[in-house]
């Protein structure tokens, strides 16, 4: 990884962190089934004209089935979800709940793909668990009922992404990764278009409008290019490491952006979640950092093309 590979995972990072602001901006105008229409939809369009301006071809018809799938575990119902929780939750502390993924990643892992439970992943998910006690103990803001069910909603949409990942990862070998990106964001807008239709926004101001566009072009389409792109320089591994990033940004955001709430008790919750997670997925720090001075070989014509 050089250092142009890290500097770019660090840009990814950072822009999904500030999705959850633009959520916050915008739910309330939209709703969470409208913003996530608009939000897929748009991104999806502007995908499919950047793939055309490359030339690529993008086979959707084949896996229609598959990518309403998809759509649904890792597009439709979590940004269902996240969005719901968000009338309610601050930014920040979505964003710290929502880092719990890999979490349900690594347990699923062992059912559906045979890898192993290893004691260090017992320990990470341990960890973990403790982390988001500690994170909802001590969250700045009373559990009402209302939060609680948000929490719970956060909580689910971390198992939707879990359950698309692994989905994708059985399902779709071989498919290249823009079919994959275009089929995912129109498969959930099939699926979310007839409830948006019965839910439209009753009024509309432009700062939602601006905060739901970012949220489509920058926190989606372009997070979605610079995703694959780093998939295809570093490897997926590598690339998986910015679920410890993405908090990180959503707090700094929350609480520069929107004056989120934050508390030492939420802060130290949030370093036990990460201790988890660098247990769970084998991220060093020190480790990443030393290959940042490799110089990676250029991708043949053949790997570019199923880009």
């Amino acid at each position: 990884m050089t250092l142009r590979d890290l500097a770019m995972l660090m840009l990814l990072g950072a822009i999904w962190g500030s999705s959850f602001v633009f959520i916050s901006l915008s739910v309330q105008a939209f709703g969470p089934v409208g913003l996530v229409v608009f939000r897929v939809l748009a991104a999806g369009a502007v995908l499919i004209a950047y793939a055309r301006m490359r030339g690529l071809r993008l086979a959707l018809r084949p896996h229609w089935r598959r990518f309403i799938l998809l759509g649904s575990l890792n597009a439709a119902a979590p940004f269902v979800l996240i969005a719901y929780a968000q009338l309610t939750l601050p930014a920040s502390f979505a964003s710290i709940m929502n880092s719990i993924t890999p979490m349900f990643a690594a347990v699923l892992s062992v059912f559906f793909l045979g890898e192993a439970l290893t004691t260090r992943r017992v320990v990470g998910l341990a960890l973990g668990v403790m982390g988001v006690s500690l994170v909802v103990g001590w969250s700045p803001f009373d559990l009402t009922a209302q939060v609680v069910v948000s929490i719970a909603a956060m909580i689910a949409a971390s198992l939707c992404y879990a359950l698309g990942t692994i989905y994708a990862r059985l399902a779709f070998s071989g498919v290249p990764t823009m079919t994959m990106a275009v089929g995912q964001q129109l498969g959930a807008g099939v699926v979310l278009l007839p409830l948006a239709a019965v839910n439209l926004p009753t009024s509309m101001t432009l700062e939602a409008l601006l905060a739901a566009s970012a949220l489509a072009l920058l926190g989606t389409a372009f997070a979605y290019q610079l995703y694959f792109t780093l998939v295809r320089r570093v490897g997926p591994t590598n690339t998986a490491t910015v679920t410890l990033i993405v908090p990180m940004f959503g707090v700094l955001w929350g609480v520069l952006l929107l004056r989120d709430p934050i508390t030492w008790g939420t802060l130290i919750g949030f370093g036990v979640i990460l201790s988890s997670l660098m247990l769970i997925t084998g991220f060093s720090p020190t480790a990443l950092w030393r290959t940042a001075s490799t110089v990676r070989a250029p991708l043949s014509p053949t790997a570019q093309e199923r880009l």
